[in-house]
């Protein structure tokens, strides 16, 4: 009874069946149950979930071939999760998310494991790419003080978004400040443009738009040694293997790819010395139904793009038609999904190389950022189509959880929640 009602509600049906003994005594046998070992699991899924969300959280550890519980631990950090792995030597399989957390543990406590990227996360990562890219074509939400013409390509050239960013906060000033001669509160003013008080309040207290104050520049920043950099690129070494020991000699602490992005945009400026400037990037008109003239939102082109035409109503259909009509863009992509849908419906994971080349080749920023993700994470990746296993039953069991957790008002604490979510055969 403690372990499906918890304490007080055993207690009140205890005493209708004339056993008289209190909550406290209860959970003390639950606890003290729920200290016998669980049995060794081969493959396992693990996932995080929170205390409280965006704060706090925890980690729940499933054993898949007995669709149980086996562990709940108090918080989601790469040592505490690294050791109960160590502790488990007979781990074979982890199940994981897109999380590099995880990832991060397993290599370290099980590196004999092999270790399953979650199919669902992946395709929502994509649909999330998708959707990135398909913002550039303006948006159906969203605060409309922003007009169409500033949602421009960052990809090319990030000075221009930049410039585009500056003069979209110009129009929002202006249009507070017009707000405010007109005898508006501050609240008034953020129920009607969507910002907070405390912004519209601070905004209202300069003559121009405040800029953004820059952080000081410390050693984790390539920029801290821009001109050491530079004088090793005017000499030659442009390479940025070959550039971060030096600089790391001088104690900079941070990575490779930070240094990276930096002279990627030394090699951009040469490049258009060399060839001339960019063509001006093109502004994205966004692509309406003709039936009702409404913007079709990048919520719903991102679904639709990852969905195979036979399941498609009507009015999906034609949509998706507007769409390849309207968005050079949304045609490339659509033709990326339904293969990378292929692939992992196929379990076959050969042709996975050759769609992330064919992907990092479209030039889309968000997809070309999605692949790269892929390309770092490829064993898991490979193991997601391949094998059988992945993380749907951990996202169950913290949905049991959550409800177990609400239903004791958020006063149990981790080892009472352990007790409860572990399965009676493991407390006897």
């Amino acid at each position: 009874m403690a372990h499906a009602a918890g304490g007080t509600p055993a207690e009140r049906l205890l005493r209708r069946l004339g056993i008289r003994v209190s909550d406290d005594t209860i959970l003390r046998q639950l606890l003290r149950a729920a200290q016998v070992v669980p049995p060794r699991a081969r493959i396992i899924g693990i996932d995080d979930w929170s205390w409280r969300k965006s704060q706090n959280y925890g980690t729940i550890i499933i054993d898949l071939e007995r669709r149980a519980v086996i562990d709940v631990l108090e918080d989601r950090d790469v040592v505490t999760c690294t050791d109960w792995l160590r502790r488990h030597p007979e781990v074979e399989v982890i199940s994981r998310d897109r999380c590099g957390l995880y990832a991060q543990a397993a290599r370290q406590g099980a590196p004999q494991a092999e270790q399953v990227a979650d199919r669902f996360h992946i395709v929502q990562n994509l649909r999330m790419a998708i959707e990135e890219q398909m913002n550039l074509h303006g948006r159906a939400t969203g605060r409309a003080l922003l007009s169409d013409a500033d949602n421009i390509s960052t990809a090319q050239n990030l000075l221009k978004s930049r410039l585009a960013h500056r003069k979209s906060r110009e129009e929002i000033f202006k249009t507070i400040s017009v707000l405010r001669q007109q005898g508006l509160t501050c609240s008034e003013i953020g129920r009607r443009t969507g910002f907070p008080r405390r912004s519209v309040a601070k905004w209202l207290q300069f003559e121009t738009p405040p800029d953004r104050k820059r952080a000081v520049l410390k050693r984790s920043s390539a920029w801290y040694f821009e001109e050491y950099l530079k004088q090793r690129w005017e000499n030659g070494i442009r390479s940025g293997n070959a550039l971060l020991p030096l600089i790391q000699e001088r104690g900079y602490e941070g990575s490779l790819s930070n240094l990276q992005r930096l002279l990627a945009g030394w090699r951009r400026a040469e490049k258009e010395k060399q060839e001339g400037p960019i063509k001006e990037d093109q502004v994205l008109a966004p692509v309406r139904d003709p039936e009702t003239g409404h913007a079709i939102s990048p919520v719903i082109a991102a679904a639709l793009c990852i969905k195979p035409r036979g399941r498609f109503t009507l009015e999906q259909a034609r949509k998706v038609e507007v769409l390849k009509e309207g968005s050079p863009a949304f045609t490339t992509m659509r033709r990326l999904a339904m293969r990378f849908n292929g692939i992992l419906r196929g379990r076959k994971a050969d042709p996975l190389p050759a769609w992330i080349d064919d992907a990092i080749e479209t030039d889309l920023a968000p997809i070309v950022r999605f692949a790269r993700t892929l390309n770092r994470d490829i064993d898991a990746v490979r193991n997601a189509i391949e094998m059988e296993w992945s993380n749907g039953q951990a996202e169950g069991q913290i949905n049991r959880l959550k409800t177990l957790k609400r239903a004791m008002y958020g006063r149990a604490g981790p080892n009472l929640l352990r007790a409860r979510m572990l399965p009676l055969h493991h407390t006897n």
